[in-house]
This record gives structure tokens, sequence and C-alpha cells, in this order.
């Protein structure tokens, strides 16, 4: 019995048992509960396919898909002192930082490159949500400072995407000071006569979004964006009443004047190289990779061409 038990029965199930799959084959859209193939959602931008919600995507694959060819350089940012405060809460600080650095493989929050999108040179930087929430601390602020710096340099656009939930606790009111720092960056950008875009995403809120977030020349959102300063369930109980239907979401902003442009991810890329080359005084971008057509060529061409045509009819 035990002989039939402990070999020939495991022998059995091993050869008649299901495969156990992968669990990061598939992802759940937290808008509409489809399951979707994971190659699926990466082609699309990590947009639900079923329903169109913008699902959260890193700063590297969000760069694959701006630049020309999926290429671009990092912008080396300066490192901040490390805990300067000697934080601690459940965890120590740099515990954080180490798990959080572990789970994202980058170094901080925020992501800044250089590169061509549509044959325009910019400089972008992207807020990586799921590092501490986007978090905006020491780092954050240096990386848009070395990003405004970078762009007056080249005499280069910059291009921002936010996704944060605010400053960041652990560096208390140095994080604070990184809400004036941005600001005097984006103003050395219109100091110097360069675009500055901002694309808000899910969710763009507190300090961010009372700083650099809302000081774009151009303000763009994608769909469903929650942006705010105070979240509605905040706000809610302070004043005790019911807040409008998508309250503090992008298209809701977008209604009350606080935004220019909601523009699904996909689109986005295209969108922006019209922006740019328009702010620069640019003539439009040609599709594909061959120069624009010379128009006085072709019109000297034209004649002889219905020439051949009639000699031919």
């Amino acid at each position: 019995m035990n002989w039939i038990t402990h070999y020939v029965r495991p022998r059995i199930n091993s050869l008649f048992s299901r495969r156990e799959v992968p669990e990061n084959l598939w992802s759940k859209c937290p808008e509409c509960g489809t399951m979707l193939f994971h190659r699926e959602l990466t082609d699309n931008q990590n947009v639900c396919t079923s329903c169109d919600h913008h699902m959260p995507i890193t700063p590297r694959a969000r760069f694959a898909a701006l630049f020309d060819g999926g290429a671009f350089a990092e912008v080396k940012v300066p490192v901040p002192v490390a805990d300067p405060l000697h934080f601690r809460d459940q965890k120590k600080y740099p515990d954080r930082m180490r798990t959080a650095q572990r789970n994202t493989g980058e170094a901080e929050a925020m992501l800044v490159a250089e590169g061509e999108v549509g044959r325009t040179r910019i400089v972008a930087a992207a807020q990586d949500f799921s590092f501490m929430g986007g978090s905006m601390g020491m780092y954050v602020g240096n990386a848009i400072v070395a990003a405004a710096e970078r762009a007056v340099e080249h005499r280069l656009p910059l291009v921002l995407f936010s996704a944060a939930g605010g400053a960041r606790m652990q560096e208390g009111i140095l994080s604070l000071m990184q809400m004036p720092r941005s600001t005097v960056a984006v103003q050395m950008l219109k100091e110097a006569g360069l675009p500055y875009i901002v694309v808000l995403t899910h969710p763009t809120t507190g300090g961010v979004t009372a700083s650099y977030a809302m000081l774009g020349d151009v303000q763009i959102a994608e769909p469903g964006a929650l942006i705010c300063f105070a979240g509605p369930r905040v706000i809610e109980q302070t004043i005790r009443e019911t807040l409008p239907e998508g309250f503090q979401r992008s298209e809701y902003l977008l209604d009350h004047g606080m935004l220019d442009r909601v523009t699904h991810r996909k689109d986005l890329r295209d969108e922006l190289v019209t922006i740019l080359r328009m702010l620069l005084n640019e003539p439009p971008a040609v599709k594909g990779d061959l120069p624009a057509p010379d128009p006085t060529a072709a019109l000297a061409i034209a004649p002889a061409e219905d020439g051949a045509a009639d000699k031919n009819g």
C-alpha cells in the first residue's frame, strides 16, 4: 500500500497534471477585469486592448516608444546625500531605497534622457511611480535641474512626464525645497526661449502638481489620469460634500481650462512631434526617413509627364 501511495500515484499524477503557467504571462486590467497577455499589453504600451485603460508604464518603456528607433542616451544626474535626516518609520530609509531599487531596477524615481523624436532632438524626463510612488526627493530635484541645464546648454526643448504621489516624506523639508528648485529650473527654460511641455500621467498629485507639473507651455494629460494637490477623498472628508463624477480626472480638468489636451498614449508621440516643431518654428514632420519632396522640382517635371502621357496616348 505504501508503494502504491508513495510511488505509483505521484507518478500518475505527474503524467496527467497540467503544467503550471508562469504568473507574469498575464495581467488583469484594473478597470474592466480583462486578462491581457503580457506581449499584447507591451505592444500596446500598457494600454488595455479592451477598455483603453492606461496602466502605469516605466520610463524606459515610455522612452523606447517615444524616441526614434527607441534609441536615447541617459543624462547624468548628480546623486544627493543618502538619508540626510536618518529617517526611520517601519523601516530605515536606506532599506526602503534598496527595496525600491531591487524591484524596479532603477537608481531613483526619475530618468532623464536625450534623443530624437520625429527627427527633433529633445531632452525628456519621466517619473517612475513604481519607485516609492514616484515621490519627489532631492534626486528628482537634481534630475529636473540637470534636464533643464542640458536643454539650455544645447538649445533643446524639454518634455517631462509626471507621475507622483507628492513629496518624499523620508526627506522632510528637503523634499519640499525641490518645489522652488524645480520652478527655478523651469524659469531657466522660459528665459532661454525654449519649449517646456508637460505630460501628466496617472497619478500626479501633491507638491509635484503644485510646482513643475503645472508650469508647462503646453499641458497634456493621458486619459483618466488623476491630477490634483489633495485627493478627492481628503476633500470630501474636509468639506463633507459629494464631489462631481470624474472630479480631478484629466477630462474634468480639460473641460475646466486647466489642460490643453487629453491624448491617448498611442497618439502621444505624433502629437508631441507636431507641437514641438510648431513651437520651434520648424516645418511639419515628414513621415518615413525620406526627405520632403521639393515642390519646385515637382512643378518642373509636371509638364514633361503630361506630355509623355499625351504622346503615349
